[in-house]
């Protein structure tokens, strides 16, 4: 049986798994497994639900007895970061090739992968793949986890890979040195300006091209002095940026610069003879590293605490912004979020450090994409989410569906889907008024059936929060349900844009009546929400509407200071809400 290659995995779970109680930055230490053919049993431990270590000789019983309780509690709780990682090494070991793919792809659908599940899913894969299309399948789950998190190791990984296995690459074929030549630039681009591991792919990129150099034959001079010159170029171009060993690759350009023909000493790392635009951007990115190396030691130190080593990142990372490179500031971003993918602080530092400099574009929604995979209990993610693919001119389709998933998200306040639900119907108000609906979907009714759900939603998660915090009297849910829900602040400033909205965009007076009688349905007693009523009909001039309301609430008895005012006086100030306010209504 095929053996594949042993790998670091670092577990993610402990991290994922007290997100929710506020211990963001927590992570288990990094340990070697020796990992086999998912067709064979794998010396891997696997924890029972006690944590105790199992026996290797355990038996097959034993272990589906295992995978039982691992799937029942993931049937339970979908979301159940642990389990997903329990049953995913269960499984492995158990040999169960199929079951294991269903569970990693379970996994995924709910949670970013780190990178070591993604080398190991990969190798998994790999150590069983016979034909192209099997290649093709590997190199889809490489694509796949390269865009979860920045990992130099999982991009070198992928280079060998394809370099091995795709026949068109190693052979050096037109199509396969394009489709390397694609690999390695993105790349280059994700972390070809990591400080301390982005020599790595410089490296690995020049190799390929030397390779395909000694590919070409001697008597084709022009292509030989095309590929020269484009390896030359690799050097110039890594020589030009801060990074670990850059005095190693001066000796190794200048070696290979002999190599071509240069009359250079390739045993020592002065400048002689080195053109002097190298020269000036070589001694341009040592005074860079130089300025860096002091951050790098302090994020690479062993034996801090998690939370100072998340402290030196923000260090680095106020650092690199006052230095004005967007470039660099996100890389290094991507570097702080891998280590702690589930710190809310780090995720929303980095994507309004996006919005200030991009502001819009793919990059920018990939950010939040991937910030609302790793924290979608932050509703502030989401809501920013939103604006910036209206920003970015998203379609209604995509708006519509971050959304959605938004909804499925469980935030910590009431507040936080208000938020949510305001910034939709904002969104809406904007596209509507601004006339750049191109694809004629949008009208008012999409944002009066925002406002219905918002409601909706409101008594909904607030009964099922009561349910879950008290089940046992669940059946009286309702009556203790409604004190908490009428008579908020929320429910007013929702109902009082609502109305507002009736009137300016749908142009519908009965509709915004039909609005403040619903609110005065669950909130009666409320003194704000009679007001806010019959200011809509005095602003509008409806004197005789105003004093009819004022007859309705005389016998009732309001809560909150001012309810005198409110039955003594004919008139009443208007009262705009502040987020009508902001947008010049």
């Amino acid at each position: 049986m095929e053996t594949i290659m042993e790998v670091d995995e670092e577990d993610h779970s402990v991290v994922h798994s007290e997100a929710a109680n506020g211990d963001l930055n927590g992570k288990d230490d990094a340990s070697n497994r020796s990992i086999q053919s998912p067709k064979a049993l794998s010396t891997d431990e696997i924890d029972d639900d006690s944590g105790d270590e199992s026996d290797d000789d355990e038996d097959d019983s034993q272990l589906a007895e295992q995978l039982k309780g691992l799937e029942y509690e993931l049937a339970a709780n979908p979301s159940n970061y642990d389990a997903h990682v329990k049953c995913i090494k269960l499984l492995r070991r158990m040999g169960e090739l199929e079951k294991l793919r269903q569970a990693r792809e379970a996994m995924n659908a709910l949670f970013p992968l780190t990178p070591s599940m993604w080398q190991e899913w990969a190798k998994d894969e790999a150590s069983l793949s016979s034909g192209p299309e099997d290649v093709a399948a590997v190199e889809k789950l490489y694509e796949r986890g390269v865009l979860d998190y920045l990992s130099i190791a999982l991009w070198c990984d992928y280079f060998s890979y394809i370099q091995e296995c795709d026949p068109s690459v190693r052979e050096c074929s037109p199509d396969g040195i394009s489709k390397a030549r694609n690999v390695f630039d993105r790349a280059l681009t994700a972390g070809g300006l990591h400080v301390a591991e982005g020599n790595k792919i410089w490296e690995a990129y020049r190799e390929f091209e030397e390779a395909v150099m000694y590919t070409i034959d001697d008597k084709d001079s022009k292509a030989k002095e095309s590929q020269v010159q484009r390896v030359r170029k690799l050097f110039q171009r890594q020589l030009s940026v801060p990074l670990v060993n850059l005095e190693s690759t001066l000796v190794a350009y200048k070696a290979w610069e002999v190599e071509q023909g240069s009359n250079l000493n390739a045993e020592s790392s002065d400048l002689d003879g080195v053109p002097t635009h190298v020269v000036s951007a070589y001694e341009k990115a040592m005074e860079m590293y130089n300025a860096r190396v002091g951050f790098e030691e302090q994020i690479c130190m062993k034996g801090v605490s998690e939370e100072e080593k998340l402290q030196r990142f923000i260090n680095y990372l106020t650092f690199e912004k006052s230095d004005g490179d967007p470039a660099r500031v996100q890389v290094l971003f991507e570097r702080a979020v891998a280590e702690f993918p589930v710190s809310s602080d780090l995720w929303l530092d980095y994507v309004r450090y996006m919005d200030s400099t991009l502001k819009v574009g793919n990059v920018v929604r990939d950010v939040y994409m991937r910030a609302s995979r790793n924290c979608p209990w932050v509703g502030e993610l989401w809501v920013r989410y939103l604006l910036a693919l209206e920003r970015g001119h998203a379609p209604e389709e995509d708006i519509s569906a971050v959304f959605g998933r938004a909804l499925q998200c469980t935030f910590s306040t009431l507040e936080e889907y208000l938020d949510l639900f305001l910034t939709r119907v904002d969104g809406l108000r904007r596209r509507i008024l601004s006339g750049r609906d191109k694809e004629g979907v949008l009208d008012f009714s999409l944002v009066r059936e925002t406002f219905q759900a918002s409601i909706s939603w409101a008594y909904c998660r607030r009964l099922l929060c009561f349910v879950l915090i008290v089940p046992h009297i669940k059946e009286y849910a309702s009556d203790y349900l409604s004190p908490q829900l009428k008579n908020t602040d929320s429910l007013l400033r929702l109902h009082a844009y609502w109305a507002r909205l009736e009137l300016i965009l749908g142009k519908d007076l009965v509709a915004a009546r039909g609005v403040w009688e619903s609110l005065l349905k669950t909130c009666g007693s409320m003194m704000e929400a009679w007001q806010g009523y019959i200011t809509m009909e005095t602003e509008l001039g409806h004197i005789g509407e105003a004093r009819s309301i004022y007859k309705r609430c005389y016998g009732k008895r309001l809560a909150g200071t001012g309810s005198e005012d409110l039955m003594g006086h004919s008139t009443l100030q208007s009262r705009m809400l502040d987020r009508v306010c902001e947008y010049g209504f």
